[in-house]
């Protein structure tokens, strides 16, 4: 009964009604805006974008992205942050290289669960030792990119049958490519699994207002260590979708999609402070993301503009999603 009373008087005033504000509802649509913007305008530069051999080739590159981008979404929800989703990837694909001649088929779950187990103990980290998340994985980020080079040798580790991972480069109906119907599912599972369980508004609370959350009874650290048990097994996934591409795994292979990985989940319109944001939204972000890497050639821009292009989206989509009822000190 004390929590409203210390909460009401101080959201009131601040926000005069209740109810999503304009500038959360206009975050709401951006993503979409964004896309139907960047078709259009890449339609123009380039009349032959709209064929299906070029939507493809976008959906194929999209499909690592959206599965990274969905686990780390869970996390940013929380009020936290993962920065070792594309060292635990690199690492996951060189892992899968070098087990899937002795484990076939088992190798893709093995890697899968190994992942998740290693964003778990990430989790525990920083439940139990009071670190916070960024702390914590970009410690995580070092230790498994040194852990990737070394049982790699620094080197590639080429897949001589990729029969058991072979299938993600299938087609559905000849046109829609196996990986990307595959991250549309990951991303519909987690989706269904928030919605019919009571983790959605535990994972909002906890964003909010963790103290306010542990108070309601909101089981606060079990939820964060599960946010980074699915994060760990998203990056899991994306390694299998790798490997499957390149016939190889390597100790640096997805460390390119960090950048783009968050990117993608602010450009979707989740709040960096946490509690407000979804999966599908970071899967428009994915595909706006995915677009400008592929637009870029198309009107001339150098692909070594790629990383600074990056950090601007990143800056300004903090700038409109940030909630600064949250926020009094900047430091």
């Amino acid at each position: 009964m004390s929590t409203p009373v210390a909460v009401q008087p101080v959201a009131e005033p601040a926000t005069g009604k209740t109810g999503p504000r304009p500038a959360q509802r206009l975050t709401g649509f951006m993503p979409l805006i964004a896309l139907v913007a960047l078709v259009a305008a890449l339609a123009v530069a380039d009349p032959d974008f709209l064929t299906a051999r070029s939507l493809t080739a976008v959906a194929r590159t999209a499909a690592p992205l959206i599965v990274l981008a969905a686990g780390a979404t869970l996390i940013v929800l929380c009020g936290g942050i993962d920065l070792s989703i594309a060292a635990l990837a690199s690492l996951t694909t060189v892992l899968l290289a070098l087990w899937l001649p002795a484990l076939g088929g088992l190798a893709t779950p093995v890697v899968i669960a190994v992942a998740a187990a290693i964003g778990a103990v990430q989790g525990l980290a920083h439940v139990l030792l009071r670190i916070p998340s960024f702390i914590v994985t970009l410690g995580g980020m070092s230790i498994l990119s040194a852990v990737a080079l070394v049982v790699s040798g620094a080197g590639t580790v080429r897949v001589v049958d990729d029969t058991p991972v072979a299938w993600l480069e299938l087609y559905l109906g000849g046109y829609v490519p196996m990986s990307a119907a595959m991250a549309l599912l990951v991303v519909a599972l987690i989706a269904a699994v928030l919605k019919a369980t009571p983790l959605q508004s535990w994972i909002s609370a906890t964003g909010y207002s963790e103290s306010a959350a542990r108070l309601a009874g909101t089981p606060v650290d079990l939820v964060k260590i599960g946010a980074f048990c699915v994060s760990g097994a998203c990056a899991g996934f994306a390694a299998v979708m790798l490997v499957s591409r390149q016939y190889s795994g390597g100790p640096t292979m997805a460390d390119n999609l960090l950048l783009p990985a968050v990117a993608a989940i602010v450009v979707g319109g989740t709040a960096i402070t946490g509690g407000h944001g979804s999966l599908w939204r970071s899967l428009a972000g994915a595909l706006v993301v995915t677009l400008l890497r592929v637009g870029l050639p198309i009107v001339g821009v150098p692909s070594a503009y790629e990383q600074i292009l990056y950090g601007v989206i990143i800056v300004v989509a903090v700038a409109l999603t940030l909630d600064w009822s949250k926020v009094s000190i900047i430091k």
